[in-house]
């Protein structure tokens, strides 16, 4: 199916308006209970943290929002996907390669509609956190 036929299918029209002034998302929070080992994992795959906090708290800028890692100090949900947006296909592909190469597991990636064209990089941390790593493709 092409993007056309996919926004006729999919979308609504007229789009609804906003409830509120949305600009975007400030960051997430991810909380595991092997925190030593994720803090090492995240660390070989996005480089050393730009926020400290004591010894558990540790956050990494990505765009315009922080992703955080948190010791878990109770049972977290059982199911949390992450999404990360590239600038670039290439970036995509390299981050998921970079996730893979640290212990993830996933699949190649792949060209999907969702939302907009997008390559579609997904991997699973060691921890059971779920990564889609996405970067949009032209129409």
């Amino acid at each position: 199916m092409d993007f056309k036929e996919y926004r006729e299918k999919f979308y609504v029209d007229p789009q609804p308006e906003p409830r509120y002034a949305f600009s975007g998302l400030a960051g997430f929070s991810v909380f595991i209970s092997e925190y030593d080992n994720a803090l090492a994992y995240y660390t070989e795959v996005l480089g050393p943290p730009a926020y400290i906090e004591g010894e558990s708290t540790h956050g990494w800028r990505m765009g315009n929002a922080w992703f955080t890692l948190f010791p878990a100090r109770e049972e977290g949900p059982k199911r949390m996907e992450v999404t990360i947006l590239m600038d670039s296909v290439a970036e995509a592909e390299r981050l998921h390669a970079a996730f893979l190469a640290a212990g993830g597991s996933g699949e190649p990636p792949t060209d999907e509609l969702m939302y907009d064209p997008i390559r579609f990089c997904a991997v699973k941390d060691p921890f059971g956190t779920d990564i889609l790593i996405i970067a949009h493709r032209p129409a």
